[in-house]
């Protein structure tokens, strides 16, 4: 796919996703999530981590509401459904970890775009907004999904109802996002977090994925008999092999995803 909204490149087994429309502070329309999800995909096959950020001020403003020649009559059901959905589940089902470097303001579907990540790293001058309902609309793109497993839902509720920002050092003090850093340095802070992933047991990560998901289902039983079955399949890799050898030598382990 010939990518117009995006930035797409693969260096050193890190894919890196940038929005690329900074004129409408990267806001999603048909086009982009298409090629958002295209690149995930791609970057789930043929790199270690995937990272989305934004070019500009902003990481993503959400739904471009001049996506259509007359929004009022958006069927924002069947957006969602056929757009936003194959975006979220190509993040959300991605088989390295997924990273959303946010860069600047994440609002609406741009919000919840960013926690549909695997990890979410901020810069302190970002943030968050929940704005759906400032226009009579309820959280979506998983918003309602994301938001109570990441803030709780006396947060999640507050967020939601009554459309407030939250800042960067607000999300990441209530568990919402994985940290937030100071601008100075910012890029090279993620990119450092990116290389530390890539350099990783890839194997270990995606069976780490599907066991803390697969632990909001279970109950202690159903987990322990998880947890036993994914690490009996970590045992038997060449990372497992590896990271005991290196660990008995002392020195860095040199994982090859496998």
């Amino acid at each position: 796919m010939q990518y117009d909204t995006i930035l797409f490149d693969i260096t050193d087994d890190i894919a890196t996703v940038t929005l690329n429309r900074p004129d409408v502070m990267n806001a999603l329309n048909t086009q982009m999530r298409a090629e958002i999800t295209d690149a995930v995909q791609t970057g789930g096959r043929e790199a270690r981590v995937v990272v989305l950020t934004g070019a500009g001020r902003a990481f993503c403003s959400g739904q471009d509401l001049g996506d259509r020649a007359n929004a009022a009559n958006l069927d924002l059901e069947r957006t969602l459904r056929d757009e936003y959905v194959p975006m979220l589940r190509a993040i959300f089902d991605c088989p390295v970890p997924t990273i959303s470097a946010v860069n600047g303001a994440a609002a609406g579907a741009g919000a919840n775009l960013a926690l549909s990540a695997d990890v979410v790293i901020a810069t302190e001058s970002a943030f968050f907004l929940q704005a759906f309902t400032r226009i009579g609309l309820i959280p979506d793109a998983g918003g309602t999904w994301f938001l109570p497993r990441q803030m709780g839902l006396a947060k999640a509720m507050g967020a939601a109802l009554f459309a407030d920002k939250i800042s960067a050092k607000q999300a990441d003090d209530w568990g919402m996002i994985w940290e937030s850093v100071p601008d100075a340095g910012f890029d090279a802070h993620w990119k450092a977090r990116a290389a530390h992933l890539a350099k990783g047991p890839s194997a270990a990560y995606a069976r780490v994925k599907q066991a803390l998901r697969g632990s909001f289902e279970n109950d202690i039983e159903a987990q322990l008999a998880l947890e036993a079955k994914l690490q009996g399949q970590c045992g038997k890799t060449r990372d497992f092999k590896e990271g005991v050898v290196a660990f008995l030598e002392k020195r860095p382990a040199h994982y090859e995803g496998r």
